[in-house]
């Protein structure tokens, strides 16, 4: 196995080349405002760093984003929508993007249409589906304008029937629509199933233009081998299948780490805290991959329900602003800015770096300019951050005893060797990328959560895990080498007909490379 993996964060662009399970090359360069530039530079550097071998015989180049997400909370490059949701008489009090914030409602500025049809809890048909008002909305759609859409029908998880006619109808009319089809990323719940792919439609533009843009920044840095967009549990999928959902990729950057950090601690249950410039991530492991959040999550204040890790963000970096009076450490960050925004560096503004330089946590710009600072207001901060970090790791626990920490980040410096509730603090090997060392070592997974009704425990078992294996080797998966991670089953008694919810993931090497 040789690959680069690549992570572009808020702050820092990281990449690393990890040959044979260890780890050959690793830089770390500031996120530019293009984004395009950070990978450029750091693909730049990791060359000059490990020499023209770097390039030579690699089985695929890995990278991991914050763009998309940072593009709803941020409120930029979201195109219009089209939302076609299948529910009439059903749901009409209730109009797409209902419970959006106004500003990015606005932003997206909505095209709707509610129509008859979808199903009933237990897979029987609610509503004929009305194809002549599926057809009307599809030719206003085309009219207008909008170029991306995104169908929801009542209980699709259960049966997509609807959703898949409705996009057959929409395509005939417009070919060139973009369909976002919601079975294909939520779960039970039509409003947070229908945001989570109205989001995704938004976005869809974005994910064909940051794809190519990665592309030729690969090209540019001479790079040829088959590139891979990081997904947010921990895995990988082809960036052409990736394109189609952006909001995949939501969290991959400290998913990425987890997993780096499981890779680099050769730990496969453990706690992490992912540092960044900006926020620290806590989340858990639980076999090597990050414990999966099983209830909504608010993406720019929109409510959500699909697969995302189970993380708790704090608004603690290493670029975090340390405010003397009054006293308060983040969650204000000077973010990528930080080589020319702290003391250490030349710059005005006092950050948690500098502390750590300060408390002699870390050797890092001139020392000389923090000297002036007042062992008080060190030890004040320090505490304050072993307050946040403790309080953080005790709301993620689900066990009373003392649990390990594994340290991530390129702020991990600031976390310390105690802390209450955690037996020990791991500080490993090229931690502060291991963003990028997760990224590097993906493999392509599939996944599938579904009610299934009127069938053997057995049988719908061996369908989940039939259905996960295709959209693995969707996304580039090698068949031969999948395997069954996590399945399973949770019997709905109120449903009728034995309905039963069956969640699967496999996971497997990609295609065409040797297992690794």
């Amino acid at each position: 196995m040789k690959r680069i993996g690549i992570d572009v964060g808020g702050t820092n662009t990281d990449a690393v080349l990890v040959q044979d399970n260890a780890v050959i090359g690793a830089v770390k360069v500031p996120t530019t405002a293009d984004v395009m530039g950070g990978v450029v530079q750091s693909l730049q550097k990791l060359v000059a760093q490990v020499g023209p071998q770097a390039q030579q015989g690699l089985d695929a180049v890995m990278i991991g984003t914050t763009h998309f997400v940072n593009a709803v909370v941020q409120r930029r490059d979201l195109v219009r929508v089209a939302a076609l949701r299948i529910s009439l008489p059903a749901s009409q009090s209730l109009t797409p993007m209902i419970d959006w914030p106004r500003d990015l409602r606005e932003a997206v500025n909505p095209l709707s249409f509610m129509v008859e049809g979808g199903h009933e809890y237990d897979g029987r048909l609610f509503m004929p589906l009305d194809e002549a008002a599926v057809r009307e909305a599809a030719q206003r759609i085309r009219d207008s304008g909008v170029r991306t859409v995104g169908i929801t029908a009542t209980f699709s998880p259960l049966t997509a029937e609807h959703e898949l006619r409705a996009a057959e109808i929409v395509r005939e009319v417009d070919p060139g629509l973009s369909i976002t089809l919601s079975h294909r990323l939520g779960r039970m719940g039509l409003l947070e199933r229908e945001n989570v792919t109205l989001l995704n439609a938004c976005l869809a533009p974005l994910g064909v233009s940051t794809i190519e843009a990665f592309k030729n920044a690969l090209r540019a840095s001479g790079i040829q081998a088959p590139f891979y967009l990081t997904q947010n549990d921990g895995t990988v999928m082809l960036a052409e299948v990736a394109a189609e959902f952006p909001v995949y990729s939501f969290a991959s950057g400290p998913t990425n780490s987890m997993r780096g950090a499981a890779f680099l601690s050769r730990l496969d249950d453990a706690m992490v805290v992912d540092v960044g410039g900006t926020t620290s991530d806590i989340g858990c492991l639980v076999h090597g991959f990050p414990r999966e959040a099983n209830n909504v999550v608010e993406i720019g204040g929109v409510r959500t329900l699909f697969r995302m890790p189970d993380l708790l963000s704090l608004g603690l970096g290493g670029g975090s602003i340390v405010s003397e009076e009054p006293f308060g450490v983040g969650p204000r960050s000077v973010g990528f800015r930080l080589p020319e925004k702290a003391l250490v560096f030349g710059g005005d503004t006092l950050t948690t770096t500098d502390i750590g330089v300060a408390a002699g946590l870390i050797q890092l710009g001139d020392k000389g300019r923090v000297k002036h600072l007042s062992p008080a207001l060190v030890k004040q901060t320090l505490a304050r951050i072993n307050a946040m970090l403790e309080e953080g790791i005790d709301r993620m626990k689900t066990q009373a005893d003392d649990v390990t920490l594994i340290a991530a980040g390129g702020g991990a410096f600031l976390i310390p060797e105690k802390l209450a509730g955690v037996g020990r603090v791991l500080h490993v090997e090229h931690a502060s990328v291991a963003n990028a060392v997760g990224a590097a070592i993906a493999q392509v997974s599939g996944e599938i959560d579904q009610v299934f009704t009127n069938v053997s425990r057995e049988r719908a078992m061996a369908d989940a895990k039939t259905l996960a294996e295709e959209r693995a080797v969707h996304a580039g998966a090698d068949a031969r080498s999948l395997k069954l991670v996590d399945i399973e089953d949770l019997p709905l008694a109120y449903l009728p007909g034995g309905a039963m919810r069956v969640r699967a993931r496999v996971v497997g090497d990609i295609a065409g490379a040797p297992a690794g």
